[in-house]
């Protein structure tokens, strides 16, 4: 073989190589991007009791602590879950759903409030860092 045929077999081998990691490249992409797609989304579906099922007889002051029943001004637990989109909504300026105004800023005082360990907690966080 003279030195042109193998210096053209050399350039050969490389543009084999080049392509075939652009094409492991590209199947990484196209498997990598739904899986993100699906983190975001089950983000926005995931659930925030408020209050959590440990303390579902509290209600909710306008400053988010749980206070007993009946306490002046606070407002009765939520009757489902809210979603993370409708608290990331409502972390934006709207309203919880089904709820005045002034009862979705306690709800969200109370999420705000959300530790580890509390049920939402997990949802919370995932809406305050988001990864993209």
């Amino acid at each position: 073989m003279s030195d042109d045929e193998q210096s053209e077999a050399g350039r050969q081998a490389t543009r084999r190589h080049a392509l075939m990691l652009g094409a492991v490249t590209a199947a990484a992409v196209v498997s990598i991007r739904p899986a993100l797609a699906n983190t975001v989304g089950s983000v926005l579906n995931c659930e925030i009791p408020v209050p959590d099922a440990g303390r579902a007889g509290n209600y909710i002051a306008a400053d988010g602590k749980l206070v007993a029943r009946n306490t002046p001004g606070a407002f009765p637990p939520a009757p489902r879950p809210f979603t993370g989109e409708q608290v990331k909504n409502a972390m934006q300026g709207r309203s919880l759903p089904g709820t005045s105004p002034q009862q979705s800023q306690a709800y969200t005082a109370y999420i705000r409030r959300l530790q580890m360990g509390q049920s939402g907690f997990t949802c919370y966080q995932s809406l305050q860092n988001p990864r993209r």
